[in-house]
C-alpha cells in the first residue's frame, strides 16, 4: 500500500525500520534495492549499522534537566540539531518531489541539506525550496566545464558551502542492481525492460507519480557545454571519468570562497592532508557501504579521524546512522554532527515530503530522549566519559 499523509500515524510509523517498510512496499524493486543495497557482499553495509552497538553508554544518575536544547553550528550556521541531510543520489526516482522535498522539510526542521550532483532537480529550486542552509555536493561529471557552470550558478542561488566526495572514482559493484534492472528502468529499449515490468506494474502508486513526472529525468545541474543536461543514464561511465584529487583542490579553491568539505575519508593520514589543503571539515564515510566492502564502519573510523585533524576543523560522520541513538554516539566520539541519508530516503521513498519530516521527528525526539536519559546537563558536554569503546578501536 502507498504511504501519504493520511497513513504516516503514529502507531505506524515509531522507527526509521518503519518508515523503510513503507518504502519497500511503494516503490519497485529496482528503486528500493538501489536506494537500501551496498557493495559486493554488503558486509560494510551491515557494519555500519552494527558498529553503533558496541559503543556503550554511561549514564549518570540523579540529574536535574531543564530544557533540552539541541542546536549547534556546523560550517558557520545555526542547526536544530546535530543533523543533516546527506546528498542522495537519484532522489526524485524515489518520489517526484525527490530533492525539492527533502530540502524543504529540512528547512522547517531547522536544518541543513546536501544536495547530490546527481540530482533531478534544479539546484536553484531546491535552495528556494528550503528555509534552512543547502550545501551542494560535487562530482565532476561532464568535466571542469560542467563543474564550474555549477558552481557559478550554486554561489549565486546563495548555498552554504561545497561539499567534494572523494571516494568514487568509479562507481561501486552494487550486486542488486544489474539483478533487478536498474540499468533497464533508467535507459535501454522498451524489449530490455521486459523481465522487470510486473513488479513495477505491481506498484502503481510510484509508477503513476513517475510516469506524470515524466519519467527518468535528466541530470539538471550537470549541463554540458553545447549539449544541455547530462542524461541519467549516464552517470556510471561519468563518474569513471570524474576522479577528484587533491590536485582539484586547488582549482576548486579558486571558483569557490565559502567552505569547502572534503567527503568520503577514513584515515587520520587523509584528514590532514584535508587539513593541509584547506578544508573546512572531513565527513568520515564510506558511501553508507556502497563503494569499496570491507573498510571500517565509519564510527569505528571517527576517532582516528577526529584525533587526526586535532580540533583544527569540524569532523562530520554518515553511515549507518538509524535512531537518534547513534547521533548521540557519534558526537561522544567527536563529531561535531552527523549526516543521514538512506534514514530520510527511506521516510522520501514511502511518502515524499511527510516521510522525510517524519524521519526527522522521529530523529530528533530520539537525540533528545537519550541526552536526558545519559544525565547530561548539555548536549556541547558530550564527549568520551558518556561512552564505552572497545578496546581494539585505538587510534592508529
Amino acid at each position: 500500500m502507498a504511504a501519504s499523509s493520511r497513513t504516516l500515524k503514529s502507531s505506524q510509523v515509531v522507527n526509521i525500520s518503519d518508515l523503510r517498510r513503507l518504502a519497500q512496499a511503494r516503490l519497485p524493486k529496482s528503486v528500493f534495492d538501489y536506494m537500501d543495497g551496498g557493495a559486493e557482499a554488503e558486509a560494510t553495509l551491515r557494519e555500519n549499522c552494527r558498529a553503533f552497538s558496541d559503543v556503550l553508554f554511561r549514564p549518570r544518575g540523579a540529574v536535574a534537566m531543564g530544557q533540552c536544547d539541541l542546536r549547534t553550528r556546523v560550517l558557520g550556521q545555526e542547526i536544530s540539531m546535530p543533523l543533516m541531510l546527506a546528498p542522495v543520489g537519484y532522489s526524485r526516482l524515489m518520489h517526484p518531489e525527490g530533492e525539492l522535498a527533502a530540502a524543504r522539510a529540512a528547512g522547517e526542521a531547522g536544518t541543513g541539506y546536501i544536495l547530490s550532483t546527481i540530482s533531478g532537480h534544479r539546484l536553484e529550486d531546491v535552495k528556494a525550496a528550503s528555509k534552512g542552509p543547502v550545501f551542494y555536493q560535487l562530482y565532476l561529471m561532464g568535466g571542469r566545464g560542467a563543474a564550474e557552470g555549477a558552481l557559478d550558478r550554486a554561489k549565486r542561488a546563495g548555498f552554504s558551502g561545497l561539499v567534494i566526495t572523494v571516494d568514487t572514482p568509479v562507481a561501486g559493484m552494487r550486486e542488486r542492481d544489474p539483478r533487478n534492472g536498474m540499468k533497464e528502468l533508467m535507459g535501454g529499449s522498451p524489449f530490455a525492460k521486459l523481465p522487470f515490468l510486473s513488479d513495477i506494474l505491481a506498484h502503481p502508486g510510484w509508477l503513476f507519480g513517475f510516469l506524470r513526472d515524466g519519467g527518468v529525468p535528466k541530470l539538471a545541474n550537470v549541463v554540458l557545454p553545447g549539449k544541455g543536461p547530462m542524461e541519467m543514464n549516464d552517470v556510471a561511465v561519468a563518474l569513471a571519468e570524474s576522479t577528484v584529487t587533491w590536485a582539484d583542490l586547488k582549482w576548486i579553491r579558486e571558483l569557490w570562497t565559502g567552505p569547502i568539505v572534503v567527503k568520503g575519508l577514513l584515515t587520520g593520514d587523509d584528514a590532514r592532508r584535508a587539513v593541509d589543503e584547506g578544508a573546512a571539515a572531513v565527513v568520515v564515510s564510506n558511501h553508507g557501504g556502497r563503494q569499496l566492502d570491507s573498510v571500517f564502519p565509519t564510527l569505528r573510523a571517527l576517532p582516528e579521524v577526529v584525533a587526526a585533524v586535532n580540533g583544527q576543523i569540524e569532523v562530520l560522520m554518515d553511515g549507518g546512522v538509524r535512531r537518534g541513538s547513534d547521533v548521540v554516539k557519534a558526537l561522544c566520539l567527536g563529531a561535531r554532527a552527523v549526516l543521514i541519508g538512506r534514514a530520510y530516503a527511506f521516510g522520501l521513498g514511502a511518502a515524499g515530503y511527510v516521510g522525510v519530516a517524519k524521519a526527522l521527528e522521529i530523529l530528533r525526539g530520539d537525540i533528545e530522549r537519550t541526552i536526558r536519559l545519559l544525565g547530561c546537563p548539555a548536549m556541547s558536554v558530550l564527549n568520551r566519559q558518556y561512552v564505552e569503546v572497545p578496546a581494539n578501536w585505538q587510534v592508529h
